[in-house]
Parts: C-alpha cells; structure tokens; sequence
C-alpha cells in the first residue's frame, strides 16, 4: 500500500565553488541586520571565515560562536537573546548539522517569550521564524535542506528533534570543496549519517514504489564507492561532491514520500548521544546492524536481498 502524500521542499541551493558571489543578494532579501552563527575554530583555520568577510561588507553583522556538537539548548537561548537585542533580519549558519539546527532553533525562538526548550518539552506551537541562509562545511545531516532540528539539553540529558515548514532554510550554499579539510573520522561518520537517514526509509514491510526503492538505493550505492574515496583522497572533488548532494537528497523528504516512518534507530540513538555525547554518525554505526538483526523475518527479507 503506498499512502496518499504531499511533497513541498522551497529550499533554493547554491551548488558548486562559485556561487558565494550569489551570498550578498539573497542576505539583501532579508535584510541587513545578520547573525553569524558558526562553531568552533575551523571556519577560522580554514580561511572560510576570512573569505565570507568580502561578502558581508556591506552587512551589519553580529556572530554567534562555539555551537557544540548535539548543540545544547543553551547555545540557542543565547543566540534568541542576540537576535531580540540586536534587532537580526537573518541568520547566517556557517557549519555542519550542529550549526544548522541550534540556528533553525534560534531563528524560531527570536520571536518567542517563553523559554526555547519549550519547544521540546511542551511542543509549543512556531509561529513565525526568522529567515535562515546556510553555508554547509560538512556533508552528513542534510539540515540544509530540510525543516528540522534536534537539539540537546545537557542538564536534563535528553536530546529531542521537531520540525516545523517554517525552519525550512530559504538558501543554501553547497560547495564540494568546503569538505576538503573534514577529517577520516568525521567523514565516515558523515557518510553513515547518510546511509542511516536512508536506511530508517528503505527497511519497511509496507508496500513501496519501485521507483522510491531505486533512488534509495542509488544513494547508499554512491555513498557506499563514494564514501572511501573521499577517505583516501580527502580533495577528490567528485568524490565531496557526491557525498554532499547524497546528504541532501537522504533527508529532504522526497524519500520519506508514500510510506509510514519509525525512525527507531534515531530515536535509540539521541539516547546515546545525550548520555554519552558520541558522534550522531558514530552512534548509527553502532546501532544499524544490530537493529537490522533484530528485525530480520521471512516477511522482510526481500528487502535485505536486495540491499545486499
């Protein structure tokens, strides 16, 4: 049975090594008034954030620095407070899925008086969000072309994901080469990230469109052959490019179409990340296999058959 569906993404993506110079005309959309919104260190060792510089120039920009890894809900309560005192038009998330998320999350609380975990723990309802543009430093969650965002909260230890129409990213600038300097470790992460994101999609014993099964599994092709050259050669480019697009494409709800969802893996794995801190990509690795063992009947193994 394939189930009756709606398919809506708005997102405009920027795709190559050339568009940044697109950058000042979609901020302009918005406004003038821009928070920055980037981690750690490695936008500045890198260059990334010296060369944005020549595109802001005519930008009042505010920055909003060190989200963490599973961002924690402290780092979006900061960056609401930055976007109310400082009157902020846009954001301007500079990063990997981390940054995106804790910025879709800022966005939403800007325009909120109640506290932003409220989102989470009581399902408060988003009204209104302000406009997020994205510049993606590593191919993984594919935040940059969907609605939604999971958030930590160290203090309780728990990690929670929402999703709303209005934390769907305006823009999105994907340039292959941003992922030049992703490290062995994260890169393989990333590229789980992208096979789990399919996986939770793909493994199901309800009827399903030929056509989706296809594109599913194209993907964990390419990100399966794609994925180790990125390994050895760090700056192969259609190797990052492959891999970014694929990050993309697993999780902007055009595979989702059709098909009743459980996600049980990532819901398991918020767990681990919250209690342990692990990386998302690092706790599916964990977890698949094992959950693909434990649901294996006659019923769905068709399904392994093919994948294998």
């Amino acid at each position: 049975m394939i189930n009756d569906f709606v398919y809506y993404n708005p997102v405009r993506v920027y795709f190559g090594n050339n568009q940044f110079e697109n950058l000042p005309d979609v901020l302009n959309e918005y406004g003038n008034r821009i928070l920055l919104v980037y981690g750690g260190k490695s936008i500045k060792n890198t260059g990334l954030y010296d060369s944005l510089q020549q595109y802001l120039t005519a930008f009042s920009v505010f920055e909003l620095s060190g989200i963490e890894p599973n961002p924690d809900i402290d780092s979006v309560r900061e960056g609401a407070k930055l976007c109310k005192d400082n009157k902020i038009d846009a954001i301007l998330a500079v990063g990997g899925g981390s940054v995106v998320d804790a910025a879709k999350w800022i966005a939403a609380a800007a325009y909120v008086e109640h506290d932003a975990w409220d989102f989470f723990c009581r399902k408060t309802s988003i009204e209104k969000a302000l406009p997020l543009i994205t510049i993606i430093t590593i191919a993984a969650t594919g935040s940059e072309m969907n609605h939604g965002g999971v958030i930590s909260n160290r203090a309780e230890v728990r990690k929670v994901g929402r999703s709303s129409p209005l934390l769907f990213p305006k823009a999105s600038f994907l340039n292959p080469e941003l992922t030049y300097t992703v490290n062995g470790y994260q890169t393989v992460c990333g590229s789980v990230d992208i096979l789990s994101h399919v996986m939770e999609l793909y493994f199901h014993n309800q009827g399903s469109m030929e056509m989706m099964d296809s594109m599913m599994e194209s993907i964990m092709k390419t990100v399966v052959k794609y994925g180790a050259v990125a390994f050895d050669e760090p700056t192969n480019y259609m190797a990052r490019a492959n891999l970014m697009w694929s990050a993309s494409w697993a999780i902007n709800g055009f595979l989702n179409v059709g098909i009743r969802q459980e996600w049980t893996c990532h819901t398991i794995e918020h767990e681990l990340s919250a209690e342990y801190g692990i990386t998302h990509g690092h706790g599916m690795a964990i977890l698949i296999p094992r959950w693909l063992r434990y649901c294996h009947s006659d019923d769905r193994s068709i399904k392994y058959r093919n994948f294998a």
